[in-house]
């Protein structure tokens, strides 16, 4: 992999682990479904005319059968519980949790007929993973530091959106990425836009929630999604897979530094846990992780 691709890919990570933070700075003064309506009309506006000028927008629509499940299960699902579960949770806590979609992946490829998941290394890495989840979850609600109920919400985020990419990936081989998750950000949009407007803050909005929906929107949803592609030509989707990681890193030194988020007796636990399983447990995924966070 050459320079410029690993300064990408660091980029990209760095990126799809700071929504997070954003999430849990905007969460303050702005009801969850303005900022998802919010980031996704964002998103869209940057990602519709770059997939236009591509010529690839049109492969999406035609596949929208497709794309609108995506939608759901991948951005109008997983987003609202993350942004909502972050009222109660630290942000590097939901980064943690959302480290956990390789684990699932696999078991749901499994269940699509890829009996490769049973591969010893794959088995050791969803048992290690698993005990990963149990260790953090019961550390984390047994102290009291975190609600159960939001932990919960973003373990089913991570399971959405496991089989959402799983889904879209194997019914539309070969539509541009860009394409596909621009439609779905228009299609989330659409959804929340009546919510939001009904769900309007009634006190003043500070400048530092406005600015992280609109970094959240920019950075994290648009140009982390451009990026992220110039790369898996390069280095392929299983390579790029292992994003996912970094990530995580990022999430929760973030929240420890700039939030003053504590380092918890789960979150040491966990993380190495979590993650050494989630890596073994996708060693041979070729899938892409297409949105996260």
């Amino acid at each position: 992999m050459s320079r410029k691709s690993w300064i990408q890919f660091g980029i990209v990570g760095f990126l799809w682990g700071i929504p997070y933070l954003l999430m849990k700075v905007a969460v303050a003064d702005i009801p969850p479904p303005l900022i998802v309506a919010g980031r996704t009309l964002i998103g869209a506006a940057i990602l519709i005319p770059i997939a236009m000028h591509k010529k690839t927008f049109m492969d999406a629509i035609r596949g929208i059968k497709y794309v609108l499940p995506y939608a759901f299960l991948e951005m109008v699902g997983p987003w609202i519980l993350i942004t909502s579960a972050q009222k109660e949770i630290t942000s590097g806590l939901a980064g943690l949790l959302v480290a956990t979609v390789p684990i699932f992946a696999t078991i749901f490829t499994s269940l699509r007929g890829d009996h490769s998941v049973w591969e010893r290394k794959r088995v050791v890495g969803i048992i290690i993973g698993f005990i990963g989840i149990i260790a953090l979850v019961g550390i984390e609600s047994i102290t009291g530091r975190s609600n159960p109920k939001a932990i919960a919400m973003v373990i089913l985020a991570s399971m959405l959106y496991s089989y959402a990419v799983l889904m879209v990936t194997s019914n539309l081989p070969g539509v541009d990425g860009i394409a596909i998750n621009g439609l779905a950000m228009g299609i989330t949009c659409l959804f929340y836009i009546p919510i939001a407007i009904a769900t309007w803050p009634s006190n003043p909005v500070s400048t530092n929630a406005i600015g992280a929906l609109v970094a959240l929107g920019v950075f994290s949803t648009a140009i982390a999604f451009m990026l992220f592609f110039i790369v898996i030509v390069e280095i392929g989707p299983a390579r790029g897979s292992l994003v996912t990681y970094v990530n995580t890193a990022v999430a929760v030194i973030l929240g420890i530094i700039i939030l003053n988020e504590p380092l918890t007796l789960g979150i040491i636990v966990g993380l190495p846990l979590v993650v050494i399983g989630s890596y073994f447990a996708s060693r041979k995924t070729t899938s892409v992780v297409i949105a996260e966070a």
